[in-house]
């Protein structure tokens, strides 16, 4: 919580990834990577440049910089363009690091992150032959006709994780620790997650609580214990470094956590031990796919939603589960289905 959303740093980190934050990489200098490249007799037309630009820390985050970078790659692949990427170190050089794709001329900017965006539609503004994917920014109306905001249904993802919550609980008591109240991707993150919990175990107790913090992972923890305390023996953390305390407490107190944004039995390899899933944003086809509209449809604008549709969201695979509750992995399955056609609303 990858890797829900003008608010101030704080508001990057929960956008950038909730599930936490990888450490600031040493190294000023941008680092690049060619994804794939069109052959030269193989189109008059000139194989596409994309950048991407990371938000701060490093490449292999395992969250949000990671998998949108290898999106990029997959999207540069199958229009046959070349992909590069600059890694930010700090929150002052994003406007200079998306400047330098600029000013090579490259077709496609895509940046990482909520807190970017201001730089983003700014450049957007001023260089409308360029087009720009913001992966978990808004774009506001008037929407500029190259900016597209890649965003994503987080109250399904949610849900996901509710049912898994719902069905493995034996105290009837689950948890959910969130960043802040006033961040709607958090709050529907979580709204999704009582709802299905409570469809999935009828009488189950939902405790909440937002620490109003994304960066304190000692008040997660503290948060948690409280929670465990209570009685509570399975918690979801939307927090970002903040849930990765919540996550800790759960592993300590050997109850099962929920990890968000992207697969944090990976991101959190301190908390395998309890982690069962994580409710997903899919980074990597939400880049892929853009890259690829573009390609068949020219520029893109507004704001595309990632969701059960088009396999933007899902659940990390079960994990510590053995065997696995029966029937569980099935209702995760039909739970998608019934998103994708409009059945199942995860906030009604």
């Amino acid at each position: 919580m990858k890797r829900l959303l003008t608010i101030g740093l704080v508001f990057g980190l929960v956008v950038a990834a909730c599930g936490g934050v990888a450490s600031p990489s040493p190294s000023p200098s941008p680092s690049t990577s060619t994804a794939a490249s069109a052959s030269p007799t193989a189109s008059a037309t000139p194989a596409l440049k994309i950048g991407m630009v990371t938000d701060i820390g490093q490449l292999e985050d395992k969250s949000f910089n990671e998998f949108s970078w290898k999106g990029v790659q997959d999207g540069a692949a199958a229009v046959g363009g070349t992909a590069k990427n600059i890694v930010t170190k700090d929150i002052a050089d994003y406007k200079q690091n998306i400047q330098s794709f600029v000013d090579q001329k490259y077709d496609i900017i895509v940046t990482v992150g909520f807190l970017i965006g201001t730089d983003t539609t700014a450049m957007a503004k001023a260089n409308p032959n360029i087009q720009f994917f913001g992966v978990d920014q808004f774009v506001a109306d008037p929407a500029p006709p190259n900016y597209q905001g890649l965003i994503f249904n987080e109250a399904q993802a949610g849900y996901l994780a509710g049912i898994v919550a719902g069905t493995i609980t034996k105290s009837n008591k689950i948890g959910a620790v969130g960043g802040r109240s006033d961040v709607p991707p958090v709050v529907n993150y979580i709204k999704g997650y009582e709802n299905a919990a409570k469809t999935t175990k009828p009488g189950v107790q939902v405790v909440i609580n937002y620490v109003e913090d994304f960066n304190a992972p000692d008040k997660g923890e503290a948060s948690a214990k409280t929670m465990i305390g209570q009685g509570v023996d399975v918690i979801f953390q939307v927090a970002g470094l903040t849930g990765a305390g919540a996550l800790r407490a759960a592993c300590s107190a050997k109850i099962w956590g929920i990890g968000v944004d992207v697969d944090q039995w990976q991101s959190l390899p301190d908390s395998q031990a309890c982690i069962v899933t994580s409710a997903e944003k899919h980074l990597q086809n939400a880049t892929r796919d853009a890259i690829k509209r573009f390609k068949d449809k020219g520029k893109q604008t507004g704001n595309f939603v990632n969701d059960a549709t088009n396999g933007g969201i899902g659940a990390s695979p079960i994990r510590n589960l053995n065997p696995i509750p029966a029937g569980l992995e099935d209702k995760l399955k039909q739970a998608i289905a019934d998103m994708a056609s409009g059945k199942l609303k995860p906030i009604p």
